[in-house]
């Protein structure tokens, strides 16, 4: 064969096995026989053809090359996917201090991740919940004669990393299905009150263990960070499409997400109790359980300051991404590290 033959077929061999690797498979689908021809027929109009039957063979060449009828394009997937997320919600702290799951509530939530290649992803996501607790629940006697209880609206925001544990490439079968560990730091805005013979009051401003009467060091604001730590598993179920179920626990900076940390500041420190000003009789509500023997004395123990208050979890997700005739960022940073 001739010297020509063998430049084309190194050129050729040169693209149609180093570039593929760049993006996993080739844009174009040539088959056998037709490559076959190209070489035969460039290599021998390459040596003897004039310079003008040359060049234009070159330019027909190339024409059929895109015109061969089994030529396809290789779609992909962005880096980037969108998704919605619903699941229960469970309060831990001072009136839940047994982790018991009393009060699930509903949680629903959006989020935006992106890949940034097989075994690592982010995600910004925000989330609605309530949270709720109430002493009598509680297998603790001295809790249910302590007799508080609150809600409360959870807003939260929160930025987290997902570490899969095997390689997880949607749109391959064999690398469809990860579990993940996750975790990250977000805000959460929270506000928690309780009915008063009927009335709906914000504990908050009722100051209950004396951030109005002269006990500030205890008064705190309605937003507050969180570390949101779990783990999950994702499953590419079929174009375009990721299941995701994932379970996080909240560790908050604050341990009055249910209005109750330290001790009782004694109910004569409070103005006389009424519908407008209740402090006095929200402070200490085990009055309403036994009245000859309330609970509130000054100093005496309210709640546990010794651990911030938590909430978790659990939640099923479905995203989207979209396909893109462009290999993504994802899979070149993949190659880089694999070749």
């Amino acid at each position: 064969m001739s010297p020509p033959f063998f430049r084309c077929l190194i050129a050729d061999v040169f693209i149609f096995t180093w570039v593929k690797p760049l993006c996993y498979h080739l844009y174009f689908n040539l088959s056998p026989h037709f490559i076959l021809a190209h070489y035969i027929l460039f290599s021998y109009f390459y040596r003897y053809s004039m310079r003008m039957l040359r060049h234009t063979f070159i330019l027909v060449s190339v024409m059929l090359l895109g015109l061969h009828p089994v030529v396809k394009a290789q779609s992909y997937y962005t880096d980037g996917e969108i998704g919605v997320s619903a699941g229960l919600s469970q309060y831990f702290g001072d009136l839940n201090d047994n982790y018991g799951f009393r009060t699930v509530k509903p949680a629903l939530g959006g989020f935006y991740r992106y890949k940034y290649n097989s075994y690592l992803a982010f995600k910004a996501s925000f989330h609605y919940t309530q949270v709720s607790y109430n002493d009598n629940l509680s297998p603790v006697a001295y809790n249910r004669l302590r007799n508080l209880n609150f809600t409360s609206n959870i807003f939260e925001v929160a930025a987290q990393a997902e570490f899969h544990f095997f390689r997880f490439i949607p749109s391959d079968k064999y690398y469809r299905i990860t579990p993940y560990l996750t975790g990250g730091i977000g805000a959460f805005s929270y506000d928690p009150y309780t009915t008063y013979r009927g009335i709906k009051y914000t504990l908050r401003e009722q100051g209950t263990e004396g951030q109005n009467i002269g006990n500030e060091a205890n008064k705190y604001t309605h937003i507050t960070p969180f570390f949101p730590i779990g783990v999950g598993v994702k499953y590419w179920l079929t174009k375009g499409v990721i299941l995701t179920f994932e379970v996080t626990n909240r560790l908050t900076t604050t341990d009055y997400l249910d209005d109750v940390s330290t001790s009782y500041v004694g109910a004569n420190k409070f103005p006389a109790a009424s519908i407008k000003r209740p402090a006095q009789a929200l402070q200490d509500r085990s009055t309403e359980v036994d009245a000859a023997h309330p609970l509130g004395r000054a100093g005496k123990q309210r709640g546990n300051s010794s651990s911030m208050d938590q909430y978790g979890m659990a939640v099923f997700s479905v995203s989207m991404h979209f396909s893109s005739y462009h290999c993504p960022a994802n899979m070149r940073r993949d190659l880089i590290s694999t070749y």
